[in-house]
């Protein structure tokens, strides 16, 4: 037990003997204290944080986001009229989005790429309905929520996140402030007022939007300039997402606009409009393995079967390849499951960067893949698997995070292949067969390429 005070050892009957003095037991409190400040000053050390980390100009551009937004909420702040009707306005809106936030599912933040939350959904009635200030200050307590309840992301991610918003939101609603009474104003009227105003409301959530956007598309530049970020942005799934979450944006507006005791009703319509919206997202999940990114063991099977047959039915040639890892297990043993599953995620890079974009690679065991190669003959299949293991075996993977002169890992691969090259196998038989040949790759000293024909079983 931790020596909080001399009050804790008498009430837990921990008073000092002869041995043992009150000063023995404030010294030991003392050296207890002092550990715990040495650790949470090294904590606090911004020289180790992962923002210092960032190449100079993403670091810049990431810093200077979210404190460009503190500078000007501090500005809306001071510009702002208090009133008691907007606080419980906000209060109520805010409560609403922190329930949304805390109903998440993980899964919406695990699957990468641009991740849709549909926070912005409460942040755009409060930029509408209340001063800026309110605006810019909503993404704080949603985001510190996410970060602490539902997934704890890279810090200074989500900082970022929380200035673009901040900074977006904030402006669309200066920009309502500015349409004149008759087209927009601080109530919603009737009739043609009614619609004027809601056309405001869109206006302003898509500037609100597009700046978010834009701002989030910078820093994903500056982190990798190879991305090609307006296709993921332009494709299918991402407009209808942006289009949900725009008009669920706009009718919450235009719902709490009437009565702002109706956001409550407006929760479990958010809430179930997600999880409308994750359903290809969730049926993508189950097919993956989530430590690698690969197909999970059941899918591959089942492609592989469906893959198979047609390549006995057309009579094309077609491979297959298991891949262990040599001596995973001495690395976890040696570095920790850290650097194994470091190692693991190495392989399974080097996996998507040989094979082709129709080859299907998932993973079988704790470090084992299956790779099927279709219209690949026998020599090709072992051309394929030899390069792999090379590519491989040529890896450093660093033990350290950022530490280049650091030790690195090296590891090795041993691959059993069959070939099916027309002949009628079923998915079990050349499983069997690829196994075999890994058996005699790894017999025979390992960091090695085997292959067993369709017809045989020794090579």
């Amino acid at each position: 037990m931790g020596y909080g005070s001399y009050t804790e050892l008498v009430l837990y009957g921990e008073l000092p003997t002869r041995q043992e003095s009150v000063a023995s037991h404030l010294e030991r409190w003392i050296m207890e204290a002092s550990s715990l400040t040495r650790r949470l000053l090294a904590r606090a050390d911004f020289r180790d944080w992962a923002w210092w980390q960032l190449p100079w100009l993403l670091r810049c551009y990431v810093g200077v986001v979210p404190v460009a937004a503190a500078v000007l909420a501090c500005v809306a702040a001071a510009e702002t009229t208090w009133h008691a009707a907007d606080a419980a306005k906000f209060v109520l809106l805010l409560g609403c989005g922190l329930i949304s936030v805390a109903a998440t599912p993980r899964v919406v933040y695990r699957h990468g790429g641009m991740t849709r939350d549909f926070i912005t959904v409460w942040v755009l009635p409060i930029a509408i309905l209340l001063p800026p200030f309110y605006a810019m200050v909503t993404p704080i307590p949603l985001y510190v929520l996410t970060q602490f309840w539902v997934f704890r992301g890279i810090v200074y991610r989500r900082v970022f996140t929380v200035g673009a918003i901040a900074l977006a939101y904030g402006a669309a609603s200066v920009l309502f402030r500015a349409f004149p009474a008759s087209f927009a104003g601080g109530t919603i009227g009737t009739g043609t007022h009614a619609l004027t105003w809601a056309i405001a409301v869109a206006i302003c959530e898509q500037v609100a939007r597009r700046g978010h956007q834009v701002l989030i598309m910078g820093g994903i530049k500056l982190s990798n300039p190879a991305i090609r970020v307006i296709p993921q942005e332009l494709n299918r799934e991402a407009l209808v997402a942006d289009f949900t979450e725009f008009d669920l944006g706009v009718l919450i507006t235009i719902v709490v606009a009437v009565n702002a005791v109706l956001a409550i009703f407006a929760v479990p319509t958010v809430l179930l409009v997600r999880r409308f919206m994750m359903h290809g997202q969730l049926l993508a999940q189950s097919r993956i393995d989530t430590k690698t990114g690969l197909l999970n063991a059941s899918t591959w099977e089942r492609e592989a079967a469906t893959e198979i047959a047609r390549a006995v039915r057309t009579g094309v040639p077609l491979a297959l390849a298991l891949v262990d890892i040599d001596h995973f297990k001495l690395v976890n043993d040696t570095y920790g499951h850290l650097v194994g599953d470091k190692a693991l995620r190495a392989v399974t890079d080097a996996l998507r960067s040989q094979l082709r974009a129709y080859d299907l690679a998932g993973r079988f065991g704790g470090e084992e893949f299956a790779i099927l190669l279709p219209h690949t003959r026998e020599v090709d299949a072992l051309t394929v698997a030899e390069r792999l293991r090379v590519y491989i075996a040529d890896l450093s993977i660093p033990v350290r995070d950022n530490d280049e002169a650091g030790p690195f890992v090296k590891v090795t691969i041993s691959v059993g292949v069959a070939a099916l090259d027309g002949a009628s196998r079923e998915l079990t038989q050349m499983l069997a067969a690829a196994d075999a040949a890994l058996y005699h790759a790894k017999e025979t000293g390992r960091n090695k390429t085997h292959l067993i024909s369709a017809t045989s079983q020794t090579a």
